[in-house]
């Protein structure tokens, strides 16, 4: 090959090299947030691995909710054991709905859901939910909202950069979880007795105290108990049911509530001291 030639060839690849850098765009840098880069489940420690699910991309907050910053965009503050830099509790999943929605309208964006306080939700099957608001996706907008199921159990597990922990970044649930053995003024032993707990001054903590995991997310194992979007069923993401699923372990709960892949549900109405939320973006 002569140098005309090579020098031809050398420029043709140098342009499919800045064409391929261009199609890729880079994860924008939202404050508080954490890219994750979607695939499929890499750990195994999850019970979607080898499920064949496949994640988007997304953003998804490194701490939960605080209560600083739920004062800063609803005007209240709800919780029980109030500090600013605890997470915010005793909020219900329509309250998570509203602040995602409110924080969004905040900072310029579109909000994501579409509420209807006037009408039954006719895929709710509670008895006892008392609000049952219509909530439907505004599709295309870029505003906040809460994880799905698979979003949160994907990052809650490391995403691609898993290394296999049964907790949310590590195999240790004292290392990362704020549970009813470490919430209080002394590692409690023995079975979980609520007048023990509350002895010993069981209680949340400030946010990011804990060991991040391999993403950089805090408290995903423990502190307070998480909304999730989804309804709650024994399939995965159902169109209807009694109640909302809740991940991640609380300050209350025992070493098992704490693992990833631990599911509960509620009914979307309560508000408990254990309940909080973290909030996601799409890219």
């Amino acid at each position: 090959m002569n140098w005309k030639k090579s020098s031809i060839f050398i420029i043709f690849m140098l342009s499919i090299i800045a064409l391929s850098s261009c199609s890729s765009e880079s994860p924008e840098y939202i404050e508080g947030f954490v890219f994750v880069q979607g695939g499929y489940f890499a750990s195994t420690a999850s019970n979607l691995y080898g499920r064949n699910i496949s994640v988007q991309d997304f953003y998804i907050g490194r701490f939960q909710v605080t209560q600083r910053e739920w004062i800063e965009v609803m005007g209240d503050n709800p919780s029980s054991l109030q500090d600013l830099d605890r997470p915010v509790e005793r909020v219900s999943w329509y309250d998570a709905i509203l602040f995602s929605n409110m924080r969004s309208i905040m900072e310029g964006l579109e909000p994501f859901y579409n509420i209807d306080k006037e009408n039954e939700d006719p895929n709710n099957r509670s008895v006892d939910d008392d609000v049952r608001w219509i909530v439907t996706i505004n599709e295309g907008a870029n505003g906040f909202r809460l994880p799905t199921e698979v979003e949160w159990e994907y990052a809650a597990s490391g995403g691609q950069l898993s290394r296999h922990y049964v907790f949310s970044g590590s195999n240790d649930p004292n290392d990362v979880a704020w549970y009813f053995r470490t919430s209080g003024d002394e590692f409690l032993t023995g079975f979980w007795h609520w007048p023990t707990l509350d002895a010993n001054n069981g209680r949340t903590h400030p946010v990011g105290q804990k060991m991040p995991n391999e993403l950089g997310l805090y408290d995903m194992s423990g502190n307070v108990r998480e909304w999730i979007w989804c309804w709650f069923g024994e399939e995965l993401d159902p169109t209807s049911g009694w109640g909302r699923v809740v991940r991640g372990g609380g300050w209350i709960g025992s070493e098992d509530a704490c693992r990833i892949y631990f599911r509960d549900g509620l009914d979307a109405h309560y508000a408990f001291i254990d309940l909080g939320f973290r909030l996601v973006r799409g890219r």
